[in-house]
């Protein structure tokens, strides 16, 4: 069986934060953080909207693009997400 792993960045309503994970289930672990299943972080400052996401067929090339991607800035980031999804820059103004 072939597994697909994702790095995913998720934001808050006012776009303020960014939280960067990884995963097998996608659509899943996004429920989990729109339910507050897991203290932390991402309930903490109410992380739930999915604004990017990547696959990798390896998870350990997934888990080295989510550590490239926590060492970069936030301007990186926030270049990326712009970059690759447009209807980010209508939705963060």
């Amino acid at each position: 069986m072939v597994r697909t792993y994702y790095v995913y960045l998720l934001t808050n309503a006012n776009h303020s934060v960014l939280y960067i994970g990884v995963t097998n289930d996608l659509a899943r672990r996004v429920a989990e953080h729109k339910a507050g299943v897991h203290e932390g972080f991402t309930k903490q400052y109410n992380v739930q909207k999915l604004v990017y996401f990547e696959t990798y067929p390896d998870i350990n090339a997934a888990i080295a693009r989510e550590k490239q991607l926590k060492a970069g800035s936030r301007a990186k980031k926030l270049a990326l997400i712009n970059t690759e999804n447009p209807a980010w820059k209508e939705l963060a103004g």
